[in-house]
């Protein structure tokens, strides 16, 4: 789990996790190198569910 203003390690879509692990249902895409976006309560982080796809 990605803790929010930490930098992406891989580009793609990111899911928004509650405290206790489970999905919230809202995704971000982030560019890998940018700081994860802030979330809407404490305790939440981010999870990676669709990487971007290079050639």
């Amino acid at each position: 789990m990605l803790k929010p203003g930490t930098k992406c390690t891989k580009s793609g879509q990111y899911e928004l996790i509650g405290p206790r692990g489970g999905s919230l249902g809202r995704e971000y895409t982030v560019v890998k190198g940018e700081p994860m976006p802030p979330t809407p309560k404490s305790g939440q982080g981010f999870r990676l569910v669709d990487a971007t796809k290079h050639k």
